[in-house]
């Protein structure tokens, strides 16, 4: 890996640090030309969003969020001293709390030592459409149309608004003591669309 000596980070800083509006007003026509955008939403296939750099502490996807890949190995991010804290859970499953600048917004999920899940009671993070925690639910309709739905748990007992991404999802859960968004999950359907339907971690 090629790193950058100390004399032309600094050069780059200050030129960045003096171009705010230029780089700004570019961002749209760049975007319109390689297809990455900051904003609503995009997609490098079918289905799948993409940022740029800028959006690391601010985007999950159904890919992940950040360097928390979904089929990531559980010993590979404690490895990399990503993982700050973890809490068994059934089937031999494990949750995780992060370091670094995600520290405080991500709850992994792991099975059989991959990540599968990926949830926050934040905002940011937003999804790709430009959704997040604090939203109504009416606002998530507006903002996905028929690319999401409204559903509700196996008791009767709590909806949430899903969005479906091939085999991943979006799940957006309620508040416990107010109207919108509480949480917001990506992750395998098999896992975080199930444990909601069935009211269950595992």
């Amino acid at each position: 890996m090629h790193r950058l000596s100390y004399p032309l980070v600094t050069a780059v800083l200050a030129v960045t640090a003096l171009l705010p509006i230029t780089l700004v007003a570019a961002a749209p026509a760049a975007a319109a030309r390689t297809g990455v955008v900051t904003g609503s939403s995009t997609s490098d296939g079918p289905g799948l969003p993409v940022a740029d750099g800028r959006d690391q502490v601010r985007l999950m996807s159904v890919r992940g969020a950040g360097p928390f890949r979904i089929g990531a190995r559980f010993a590979r991010l404690s490895a990399a001293g990503l993982i700050d804290w973890t809490a068994p859970e059934c089937d031999g499953g494990v949750v995780a709390g992060v370091t670094g600048a995600w520290a405080g917004k991500l709850i992994l999920t792991f099975r059989a030592g991959r990540l599968v899940g990926i949830g926050t009671a934040t905002a940011p993070p937003r999804s790709p459409a430009g959704a997040s925690v604090g939203m109504s639910f009416a606002r998530l309709e507006e903002i996905y149309g028929p690319r999401g739905e409204l559903v509700g748990n196996d008791a009767g007992t709590a909806s949430a608004y899903l969005v479906r991404v091939g085999s991943r999802v979006e799940l957006f859960t309620g508040h416990p003591i107010r109207p919108g968004v509480g949480y917001f999950q990506i992750g395998l359907a098999s896992v975080v669309e199930r444990a909601f339907r069935e009211g269950r971690p595992c």
